[in-house]
């Protein structure tokens, strides 16, 4: 705003994608601005540097080729680049900086992810009901509020009650997910499936046995698999018996 103000540019439009990366160019507003630029509402697209732009050469490329014909100049706020052969030069190798430092930035944060899930570290995401993240030592612990439901769960569903009533159960006691939710049939067939409830730690190929405190003993989590695969197999009204409402 500030320089557009001291060059005397008239801002009508503004295009935000909050946390976004410009590693792509599937961006709403962003291609919204592409899109009105065939409507000659403007003649200057100002961006704070050139990597709020695109931190990918190519699509840098592709998408400054389809302003240029609609008459639109890409202006960075905070880089000085000429309208000369020299300024050519100077923003390949900015565009060529920024996606470097994207590329780079992105191996440590994998090269890091990895580092952690060799210590049986949490990644992120929310964390499974009956489980929360210690955030001294970065790792998932029990819950000691919400480890009981855990169980109840897969102790009734050993039992023989059908995922259906479980569902409902909670729901009539007013029991939310660990995101405030009601709970569905889809949710409570996924905790009946998650290998973290035996202490297996899982991040993309990393897999250790043991890695997390366990809520379910191995011989009770075998017996529900067991029982749900059957239903799985089970012909259409049969199943139907057993498993829904």
């Amino acid at each position: 705003t500030e320089y557009a103000q001291r060059n005397n540019i008239t801002i009508l439009n503004t295009y935000v994608d909050r946390a976004l990366s410009a590693r792509s160019a599937d961006r709403p507003e962003f291609q919204r601005m592409i899109r009105d630029s065939d409507k000659n509402l403007f003649d200057a697209v100002l961006v704070w540097k050139l990597d709020r732009f695109s931190r990918d050469r190519y699509d840098s490329a592709h998408y400054k080729h389809i302003l240029k014909k609609n008459g639109v100049k890409v202006i960075s706020a905070k880089e000085n680049i000429s309208d000369g052969p020299e300024g050519i030069i100077l923003e390949s190798m900015l565009e060529g900086y920024a996606e470097y430092y994207s590329a780079e930035l992105s191996q440590k944060i994998h090269r890091g992810q990895h580092d952690n899930a060799m210590k049986c570290k949490n990644n992120g995401g929310n964390p499974p009901l009956g489980f929360v993240v210690d955030k001294q030592i970065g790792k998932l612990v029990i819950d000691p509020v919400n480890a009981p439901l855990v169980k109840e769960i897969y102790e009734r569903y050993d039992h023989g009650e059908r995922i259906c009533d479980i569902k409902d159960s909670l729901n009539n006691r007013g029991i939310k997910t660990n995101k405030g939710k009601a709970f569905t049939i889809c949710g409570v067939s996924l905790i009946l499936k998650n290998r973290k409830y035996i202490g297996e730690y899982k991040y993309r190929d990393v897999v250790i046995p043991d890695g997390i405190p366990a809520i379910i003993d191995k011989d009770l989590f075998e017996r529900v698999s067991i029982r749900m695969k059957a239903n799985q197999k089970a012909p259409r009204g049969q199943k139907r018996r057993r498993n829904t409402c």
